[in-house]
Parts: C-alpha cells; structure tokens; sequence
C-alpha cells in the first residue's frame, strides 16, 4: 500500500520547471521558443533567406545598369573610371576590363530591364514566404487568394517595407557617419557631451523607426490582421534586437572587407548570414508576440446535450431470417427420417 500511494504522487518539479514559474518571461521564451520549433521556423527562414540571396543578383544588374546611365551622360566620369582602371590594374588587366565597361554602358537598357524582371519575381517570392512564415507563427489556416489581388498586394507590401528599410539603415548610417560633420557645423565638434547626446538621439531615432517597421510587420503582414497589444510589445524586443543585429553586421563588414579576398566574397557572405538571423529572429518575435497571454486563453469547450434514448420496433410479416433457416432444417430432417420409414415398411 505505501508503494502504491508513493507512485501515484506527483513528481516534484526540476529546478528549470521552478524557475519557469518564478520568472513569466523565462516561461514566455520557453513557449515562444516551442512555437517556433513546432511551426517550422527554421525551414521557412531558410526560404526567406535564399529569395534573399538570390535577389542579390538582379539587385546587381540594376545597379550595373543605373552606373551605365550615368557614364553615358557624363564622359568625362567614364575617362575617368578607365585612367582610374588602366592605373591601379595589372599590367594588361586594363585591356580586358575596359571593353566590359563599354558593353556594359551600351547594353544598359537590356541590363536593367532583365535586371528589374528578376528583382520583381525575386522581391515577391521572398514577400510570400515572409507572410506565408508569419501567419503559420500566428497559427492561421492556409488561404488561396486570387493570383492578382495577391501578387499586387505582395509587390504593394515589397515596396513599403523595402521603403522601411532603407530608411531605417539610412538613419543609422547618416547618424552614426557624419557625426563629426553634424557637430562640426554647428560649432560643437569639441564637445564631448555634444557627441554622447547626437548619438543617443540617432541609436532612439533608429529604434523608433525599427520599432514602427516591426509592428507593422508583426500585426499587419500575416493573412490576417493580429492584435495590436502583443504586436507593440513584441516590436519592442524586435527593435532592440535588430539595432544590435545591424551594428554587429556593421563591425563584420569592416572587418572582413579589409583584405582583398574578404572586399570580394565578404558582402555576400555577410548578406547570407544576415538575412537567416534576421529572418530567424523576426519569426521568433512574431511567436513572441502569438505566445502572449492575451493570445493563448484557451476557447471554451461546448458541452453537448442530453443523450435520448429512442426504442426500436420493427414489424415483420413473416418469420425472422433465424426462425425460417431453423423450419427449413427441421424440414428437411424430418423428410429424412419419413423417407427412412417409408423405405423400410416396403422391405417388409
């Protein structure tokens, strides 16, 4: 008996089971962190990071082409660019890269246009599997939108949030760049508390704008519109988070571009690895924000009715299957039997 009571009791909780009930934001990270798993963020971010990547290339070829519209109209840029190339190149590599600056230059307008085409289905890939990865975090059904409304609604969202996006880095970039310069021209460049404030005041400026792109991302981009409440908390981890994400991206860049191998894989490389934990970690905030309290109250289950009894009659007109095989037997038996007897008073 003392055996028997000694194993239906509960086991006592381990030390992380504790700790997840002391502390609410372990056990939020906790249950983000399964959501995530179980809704296959990793395979999605994987698929957001290779459209990422492959819209590189066409990204590329516009640039190429935007260049070739500006050598044509300025001459004197493009003998520039060449005495530039013939100068700093090796011996005979000039030959051989000047003429592809002329072909590129002369094919400008086919360049761009098979540049801009595969950018537009690269950019709406990635919209798709961004949206399609967040409404599986948000844990909605699968829908087939027309092909249309869908595909301008995506190349709509692309532009905005790439909009977003430039001037988000754009901040970053003007504040922490020209710092000197902003200071300088105000007569403040030897202040140093001067320093210390315009660079809080563009670190603030830059979470601002980090946090109004992921809370419309967060809420708005899934197929269906989530609550506001848990997206704006959420977009607060997801602002801080990707600021830091852009100054570490800041400090690879410039250390791995330092060496001449590193200025030529380096960027893409980076780029890589940028957009998979940038991916991963907007994913994982939105599970953040779908793991919220006020998300996970559990629907109330429906109890169902009072079970009726209903009496079966059914009315036959003649004898149940069971009592005609029973005649049919006992029949045939007795026909047995009389044709036995009958045989048997004849030999008599």
């Amino acid at each position: 008996m003392v055996r028997a009571k000694a194993a239906e009791e509960p086991a006592e909780p381990t030390k992380f089971e504790q700790l997840r009930a002391k502390y609410e934001w372990l056990d939020h990270v906790v249950r983000a962190g399964v959501r995530y798993t179980e809704r296959h963020g990793d395979h999605y971010a994987a698929a957001i990071t290779y459209f990422s990547v492959l819209a590189l290339f066409p990204l590329i070829l516009v640039s190429v082409a935007a260049l070739g519209y500006v050598l044509f109209l300025q001459p004197d840029l493009l003998d520039q660019l060449k005495a530039g190339i013939s100068a700093n190149a090796p011996a005979g590599l000039d030959a051989l890269v000047n003429p592809i600056v002329d072909n590129a230059i002369e094919s400008r307008g086919t360049i761009g246009v098979i540049g801009l085409l595969g950018a537009l289905y690269t950019g709406i890939g990635w919209m798709s599997n961004l949206r399609e990865a967040l409404s599986e975090q948000w844990g909605q059904p699968p829908t087939a939108p027309p092909i249309v409304k869908k595909t301008l609604f995506d190349l709509l969202t692309l532009i905005g949030l790439g909009t977003a996006m430039v001037g988000s880095f754009a901040i970053t970039g003007l504040v922490f760049g020209f710092t000197g310069t902003i200071l300088e021209f105000v007569g403040l460049s030897e202040q140093g508390w001067a320093k210390f404030l315009l660079g809080l005041f563009g670190v603030l400026l830059g979470l601002a704008a980090n946090w109004l792109i992921f809370l419309w991302v967060i809420a708005r981009l899934p197929r269906e519109h989530a609550t506001l409440r848990s997206a704006a908390k959420a977009a607060v981890l997801g602002a801080i988070g990707f600021e830091v994400l852009k100054q570490v991206m800041t400090v690879y860049l410039a250390s791995v571009t330092e060496s001449p191998t590193g200025q030529i894989i380096g960027p893409f490389i980076g780029l890589m690895v940028f957009a998979f934990f940038t991916s991963r970690f907007i994913l994982f905030v939105t599970a953040w924000a779908a793991t919220s309290k006020e998300n996970e109250q559990e629907e109330a289950v429906e109890v169902p009715g009072p079970a009726v009894i209903h009496s079966e009659v059914t009315v036959r007109s003649g004898p149940a299957a069971g009592t005609a095989a029973g005649l049919v037997g006992a029949g045939a038996i007795a026909g047995v039997l009389g044709f036995g007897l009958l045989r048997g008073r004849r030999r008599d």
